[in-house]
Formats: C-alpha cells, sequence, structure tokens
C-alpha cells in the first residue's frame, strides 16, 4: 500500500476482478510456493492473538459433548464459521501488513 488514498471505486473494481472465475489465477502460482511459511505465520498470529487459548479449547470441547445431535451439528457449524472467518480476518491482516513492508522496502 501506499501513501495514496485508493478510491472506493477502484476497490470495487478490484475485488469484482477477484471475484470473477479467473480472478485467482495470477496468484495461484505464487502462493503455492509460499503456503506453508504463510500457514505457519497464519498460526503465529492466532496464537499470538490468543485466539487458540484455553477458552478456545473449552468451546471446541462444550461443542463437542452436546448430548443432542441436531444441536450438536449445529453448533459444529457455527463454530466452523467462525473460525472460518476468523482466520480469514487474520490472515488478510497479516496480508496487508506484508504489502505494507514491502512496499515500504521499494521506497528505501
Amino acid at each position: 500500500m501506499t501513501d495514496q488514498k485508493i478510491s472506493q471505486e477502484a476497490l470495487q473494481a478490484v475485488i469484482a476482478e477477484l471475484g470473477e472465475a479467473s480472478g485467482f489465477d495470477a496468484i495461484e502460482g505464487r502462493l503455492e510456493q509460499i503456503a506453508p511459511q504463510l500457514q505457519q505465520l497464519l498460526d503465529g498470529a492466532l496464537k499470538a492473538g490468543g485466539w487458540f487459548d484455553d477458552a478456545h479449547e473449552s468451546v471446541v470441547l462444550r461443542t463437542a459433548t452436546v448430548p443432542d445431535q441436531e444441536q450438536r451439528i449445529a453448533e459444529l457449524r457455527n463454530f466452523v464459521l467462525e473460525q472460518t472467518r476468523l482466520g480469514m480476518l487474520v490472515g488478510v491482516a497479516v496480508g496487508w501488513e506484508i504489502s505494507e513492508r514491502l512496499e515500504s522496502r521499494r521506497s528505501d
């Protein structure tokens, strides 16, 4: 990212491009090469943020042991959705920070 303001129109255009079927074709090759490192970075960020502490384990245990099968499945679905959202948000933050640091090295 640069210090320049990004217009909402430009942001929406990029989001629309990424939403197309071929939106991620350009990044797939690069992502395959760095996926293990990004996974470690994301895991570290989640752990540092306290998202995998005792409270997390408590929710896992509570969800897994709900006596009613339908309620357990519903709670498990909700838990997976929440974890997915959390991982995505932290992943975006990590990606944003990588982008900021790369941009600052370009201008040095």
